[in-house]
């Protein structure tokens, strides 16, 4: 849990460091948004390949090798003494996390059965979507304390110490497991899927701040053809009985096909929410960056005690569980929509409340039965591959709100911060009922 925690609160802990991190580094928008592109991108483009890596050389040993270079990247971040270097340290801290993170979910599923790895999945979604909402709050908190002058860069040095703590206990009791049938590592399938996700991911990340220029728009018309072509090329090896980097077969699975398609507006919804609220409440209203991390304890609270009780009323009520809190998320996100349009400029942590603890309560439902649900049918075998699977999925969703919906917000917020909020929640809340109607296509029931 540990080990999936670190990744997500990263990605995050950022949104709330960049006013500092610009001050200090007069780093402009382009590189700060490459602050955050640069982590997203090689993490979601080297997940499936890291859980291949697991599969074939061992679960333990790929994490461990992926908590010790998440710490040193972490420690290099905090250390960079430019914009740029801290770029480049952002990259490789991104591909550390793409080592460590697929190891937790394929030592859970390869490892545990029945009742243990429904708890345990559960604690992991539980684990997943707490650090996405924790990761501000503690990034609120450590550029507030100051620690000794380290100002933004306790964000990244805080890791460093958690990755020894996570290394000690790994070494002490993380069973070493790997797939009975190893594959290769499918290279053509790595690069093209590395090049559909670039293609995509750097332009919407980078566009708006870097004024769209040609490249952006060349990358973008490039997607469908390199997408393509990566699909082609997985079909065409496993029509030859290779071992493709994304098997069509594994998207056969039902449960995993349609809980994929589930992930990624709720995901996309997550990611882009995070980013809004604390551009808005900061630069909008001009909180501080303590104040901007409590706004969303209410949220990390609903959030936690909901995925608690998931697998008690997963097991009464099935994946309808996941429809309720669609349902509740909804009710949330638009009521905040209204507070937002209503009570701007005296917006504060007690108007925004219940609001933001409504929307944690139907996340919280949604999130931990989800991931369950993909995995629900993977053979032990596969762990990895479907865990990379997964993430990658869970990640490049993250990566793609922050990116388009963010803009939305930047773009609309010359012309005034309550209602380009508003209107980004509206957004917002057409995609979280879009995933209550998915929802309805679920199995019913979850292994």
């Amino acid at each position: 849990m540990l080990g999936a925690s670190l990744p997500l609160i990263d990605f995050f802990i950022v949104n709330v460091a960049l006013p500092s991190i610009d001050h200090d580094l007069a780093a402009g928008p382009a590189l700060l948004e490459l602050i955050v592109a640069g982590y997203g991108l090689s993490y979601a483009v080297l997940l499936v390949l890291g859980g291949r890596l697991g599969d074939l050389f061992g679960r333990r040993r790929l994490f461990l090798a992926g908590m010790a270079a998440f710490g040193l990247t972490s420690l290099a971040c905090g250390l960079a003494p430019d914009a740029w270097t801290l770029v480049g340290a952002r990259v490789a801290q991104g591909a550390a996390a793409a080592l460590m993170l697929p190891q937790v979910l394929a030592t859970i599923h390869s490892s545990t059965e029945g009742a243990r790895r429904a708890k345990a999945l559960s604690l992991y979604g539980a684990t997943a979507g707490l650090s996405m909402v924790a990761g501000q709050i503690l990034g609120g908190v450590l550029v507030a304390a100051d620690l000794a002058g380290s100002g933004w860069r306790a964000v990244f040095l805080v890791n460093v110490p958690v990755a020894v703590v996570g290394l000690v206990l790994a070494v002490r009791t993380v069973p070493e497991t790997r797939s009975d049938r190893p594959a290769p590592v499918d290279v053509p399938g790595t690069l093209l899927l590395a090049l559909a996700l670039i293609t995509l991911l750097a332009p919407l990340t980078e566009g708006r701040a870097a004024g769209w220029p040609l490249w952006t728009w060349v990358s973008l018309a490039v997607f469908p053809f390199a997408a393509a072509a990566f699909w082609r090329a997985e079909r065409r090896l496993d029509r030859r009985g290779g071992t493709p980097l994304v098997p069509p077969s594994l998207l056969g699975l039902v449960s995993l096909r349609r809980g994929l398609v589930l992930l990624l507006p709720l995901c996309m919804g997550f990611g882009g929410f995070m980013f809004v609220i604390a551009v808005a409440l900061q630069q909008g209203l001009g909180l501080g960056a303590v104040a901007s991390g409590l706004a969303l304890v209410p949220m990390a609270v609903a959030f936690f005690g909901a995925s608690l009780a998931g697998p008690r009323l997963v097991r009464r009520w099935g994946t309808r569980v996941v429809t309720a809190g669609g349902l509740i998320q909804g009710v949330g996100i638009a009521l905040l929509a209204v507070t937002a349009w209503r009570s701007w400029p005296d917006l504060s942590v007690g108007v925004l409340l219940p609001g933001m603890a409504i929307a944690g309560l139907g996340q919280g439902l949604q999130l931990p039965v989800i991931f369950r649900v993909i995995l629900s049918e993977v053979p032990a075998e596969r762990a990895g591959v479907g865990s990379g699977v997964m993430v990658t999925a869970q990640q490049s969703s993250l990566a793609l709100g922050v990116a388009t919906l963010g803009s939305l917000y930047l773009s609309l917020a010359a012309s005034g911060s309550d209602a380009a909020l508003a209107v980004t929640l509206l957004v917002q809340l057409a995609m979280v009922l879009l995933t209550t109607a998915l929802s309805l296509r679920l199995p019913r029931a979850v292994r």
